[in-house]
Formats: C-alpha cells, structure tokens, sequence
C-alpha cells in the first residue's frame, strides 16, 4: 500500500550486513491513523526495519520517507524531530533513575538550549516538564511508581514506563518492539486498551512488531509481514490469516513429515542459515 495519505514509506529498501541481504527490496507505507503490525518468524528482519526507520542503522539501498520527507540519511537522534518514537524488545530505562526522572528524559527532545538543560531536573521542582511528566504517570495508571527507582519494579510496570518515556516525546510515529513480550494476560489487555485509547484520538500513527497473534488481531487494523527480509503479504488481519504463504512461514501450514523436517533441520538452505544467523545478531 502507498498513498497519499501515508506517515511512513518505505521504498526499495536494502539492508547487508557482511555481505548477506538481510532486507530485501522492501517497499510498504504505513496509513496516518492507524495501527498496523510487522509480523514474521524469528529471523525476518523486523527489528532490523525498525532500526532503519528509526536510524540505529543506516540503509543500502531505497529510501525512507516520514510525511513526504526523506529522512533516509538523518541521524537517529534527528529523526525524533520528524515525529519518530519508539521502544526496545530489551527496556532501555535507566535503572538507578526513578519512573518520573526516567519520563523526563523522554522530553528534552522537545525543550531544546540551555534551558532544556535546566528546567526538567530537580533544580526546578514544580516546572510544567515535571507537572506534565507526572500527569503522563498519572494517565497510565502509574502514579504510585513516580519515586520508585526503577531497576527495582517488576517487569511489566517497566515496559508501561518505557511507553510513557515515547509518548512523552509527542511522537506522530510510534514504533514499539514486542511491546506485550513477558506481560501477563491482564497486562497484555490493559496495553492493549492504552494502545487502542492514545491512536483512538487520530494524533499518533503505531506500528508494532509483535510476535502475539491475538494481541495484534485485538489491536491492528493492517498488517505487513516478512520473511527473510522481503515482504510477503499486507493486508488486514484477517485476510493475513487466509494467506498460504503466512501460514507456511510463520502461522504454521500443514505439519510436514518428521523425516523432512529432520532433514531440513540438518541441511538448511546455505543461504537462508547464513541470513538467519545474521539477521539475529542485528536483530529479528
């Protein structure tokens, strides 16, 4: 799908890492508004497309629009300002912070010079930076952790914070990296409901690798999957669902017969073993 009314467009994007198509010519936008989902099996390439996006690391190959603008050579710490946020499969909150110091890092992208420096730290105790970061907590259920440091909460309760930390940053583009991973189901729901709640208002655009089946049919409206680095099906959920390839490479097809799978197990295609172990040391 490319259109007019796309946030984020990939065109012909490559990726190599040593030498190994690790993403292939991919070419999909992502619709203003909504919440799609890059799914695949482990070794696709989706975490891969998300530090490209997010410019962890550089393209081959293609281009990367955001609202029309190549951003395809633009630093990962530029891309913010053109409306990017995202989260990690491994929470990337600092740990000896609390929840609130943890949030207001999350705003010095949008208070920029010498003030930035000053005003979202404990010199200035009351700022609106501070007020707002503790409303954001608030919003999210998460008060009650606002002094806690944060290497000492539960898991779950980090992942809620770490979203927080993106939101803050005023994103039109939300990336997050299997965000339900190690909640429980409550927690899994609530996400959802927060998800569902924060792109309901039309301001924030999502596209979430997730590799929770249920998860992205309760959430999404569209669907890309890959495998191998190369697109193989777009759709919406249910139409995913219905299509041979995905269940072939990532739903499950039928059950193939254990010599053949003893025997793929064994002698894997030579360069599909060398992209998979590649692909999931820069990610999957």
């Amino acid at each position: 799908m490319i259109g007019s009314d796309a946030i984020l467009t990939l065109h012909e994007v490559g990726k190599n890492f040593a030498g190994l198509h690790v993403i292939d010519d991919l070419t999909f936008s992502v619709r203003r508004g909504s919440r799609t989902a890059l799914i695949g099996p482990n070794g696709a390439g989706k975490s891969t497309v998300f530090n490209l996006i997010s410019g962890v690391h550089a393209i081959d190959t293609g281009c990367i629009l955001l609202d029309g603008v190549d951003v395809s050579r633009i630093p990962s710490r530029g891309r913010i300002h053109h409306g990017v946020a995202r989260n990690f499969q491994n929470i990337r909150l600092m740990p000896h912070l609390s929840a609130l110091e943890n949030v207001l890092v999350g705003q010095h992208c949008r208070n920029s010079g010498w003030r930035g420096v000053l005003q979202p730290v404990n010199l200035i105790p009351r700022n609106r930076w501070r007020e707002e970061a503790r409303g954001a907590l608030a919003e999210a259920g998460l008060a009650r952790y606002e002094r806690a440091t944060v290497g000492s909460l539960p898991y779950g309760v980090q992942k809620r914070i770490e979203l927080v930390r993106a939101l803050v940053a005023k994103p039109r583009l939300l990336l997050l990296d299997e965000p339900a991973a190690g909640l429980n189901p409550a927690e899994t729901d609530a996400l959802r409901q927060h998800l569902t709640a924060i792109c309901g208002e039309g301001r924030i655009t999502l596209l979430v690798v997730e590799h929770d089946m249920h998860f992205v049919d309760a959430l999404c409206d569209r669907v890309v999957v890959l495998n191998f680095g190369r697109k193989i099906a777009e759709g919406t959920p249910d139409e995913i669902r219905a299509d041979a390839l995905v269940r072939e490479a990532y739903l499950g097809a039928e059950p193939e017969p254990a010599e053949a799978r003893e025997d793929r197990a064994q002698n894997p295609a030579p360069h599909q073993a060398a992209k998979l172990e590649v692909v999931q040391r820069h990610g999957s």
